[in-house]
């Protein structure tokens, strides 16, 4: 096992420093490719279902292998499955850039490259998220975790608001070919990495019984379970109506690419806002379930109302306020499941919670694309927003959800 003390002295240490200007530069340019890619399908083809059906690719094989990679990667060398992952991800979106340049990319061949950053991304995320206890010192592994929650929040503001301006600029293949280039910069970077060996990497195991040991855990914990059907519900109509923003912005006439990428970008700040908001001011264990229902219910509320409005500069106000409450419904989601699940089963829940809770994004994604195809976009994209206000509705009522999202380890035992 390699020495870890250098490392460990602090916080931004060469190591961490690589992966993160690495992370930088290809969530960077991943954020910008999403945008030149969804409007090149919808002004080649001009068709919302072929759009949705191309994310839905991207999406489902992440959602089917992370999983499996979550386990997969506890087992194997974290370094080279970053390479790996790396190197074949910018292999690929150079050929789509290099394709689209000479004027050669077809529909397929944009479907393979999604499906292949889906598979990558199932493998590398985690080999990311485990490495970092190994590189930083164990006292500042939340300000590690901040720090490249920050970045990705940054890059999801400043990529769709230039992505939509760069797309006019430069034309999508150029941007294909730049967000393929990010990535060999990401493997360069990680050539320099040095990460400890995984202590579990040379241990005898069972796969099944490890997958199995997760599924019985979220099972057995009714509140657990509850939630995590409560979360798949949710990104299940989320999705549905903001895979149709990017027609719905594009067949506007006083909306547009550029606006489009704009509001990604402030609603995103506003989810950037929720989260400094839930680190600034303490929600007390008693109040949670209060706060949860609440923005549940006023996100709904707001997004369903910004997507009726004509004024755009009314509609990136409403959608600031939806993302704060999105970001608090999401960090109250995480922040409970961290607290009433025991630590050595926190990698295999965290694991099968993504893929169930994402696990109808892409049928959504199908859906959506679909639906239009047949009926007015800003109407479908309404409803989806409505969908999700009327499921935090009987949270207000149900006692045993309340008592579950209320856990204080300090003064209850969990019930199992």
């Amino acid at each position: 096992m390699e020495n870890t003390s250098e490392p460990k002295k602090r916080l931004w240490s060469k190591n961490f420093f690589l992966l993160w200007q690495g992370q930088l530069v290809s969530t960077l340019g991943d954020s910008i490719y999403e945008i030149a890619l969804t409007f090149w399908i919808l002004y080649e083809t001009g068709s919302p279902g072929l759009m949705g059906a191309l994310l839905a690719a991207s999406m489902l094989p992440k959602v089917l292998i992370s999983p499996f990679a979550g386990v997969i990667v506890d087992r194997t060398d974290r370094r080279k499955m970053i390479l790996l992952m790396d190197f074949i991800r910018g292999v690929c979106i150079i050929f789509v850039g290099v394709a689209a340049i000479f004027g050669f990319l077809e529909i397929w061949m944009a479907f393979v490259a999604g499906i292949t950053l889906g598979i990558c991304a199932a493998f590398f995320n985690p080999a990311v998220t485990s490495t970092i206890p190994d590189i930083v010192p164990s006292s500042q592994i939340v300000q590690a975790s901040a720090n490249l929650s920050m970045l990705r929040a940054f890059s999801q503001v400043l990529g769709p608001s230039s992505g939509g301006v760069l797309y006019h600029v430069v034309g999508p293949p150029i941007l294909f070919l730049c967000n393929g280039i990010s990535y060999i910069i990401s493997f360069i970077l990680a050539l320099f990495m040095k990460i400890p060996k995984s202590t579990s990497q040379d241990q005898q195991y069972n796969f099944w019984e490890d997958m199995k040991d997760g599924f019985r855990y979220i099972w057995k914990m009714k509140g657990l379970r509850d939630l995590i059907v409560l979360a798949g519900f949710l990104n299940f109509f989320a999705t549905i109506s903001i895979v149709l923003l990017a027609p719905m912005f594009k067949n506007s006439v006083n909306l547009g690419e550029v606006k489009y990428g704009i509001a990604l970008a402030i609603f995103t700040l506003g989810m950037l806002a929720g989260m400094i908001f839930t680190s600034v001011f303490r929600i007390k264990p008693e109040n949670k379930s209060m706060v949860f229902t609440v923005s549940g219910l006023l996100q709904g509320i707001v997004l369903s109302t910004a997507v009726l409005m004509n004024d755009f500069i009314l509609m990136a106000i409403w959608l600031f306020f939806g993302g704060i409450c999105n970001a608090i419904v999401n960090v109250l989601i995480e922040s409970t499941v961290q607290l009433t699940v025991t630590q050595e089963m926190r990698g295999k829940v965290s694991s099968i919670k993504g893929t169930l809770t994402m696990g109808l994004a892409p049928l959504a994604m199908f859906i959506g694309g679909l639906l239009g195809e047949f009926f007015p976009i800003k109407y479908i994209v309404f409803s989806g927003f409505i969908a999700i206000t009327i499921l935090f509705i009987p949270l207000l009522f149900l006692k045993s959800f309340k008592t579950f999202i209320q856990y204080n380890p300090e003064k209850q035992k969990m019930e199992l």
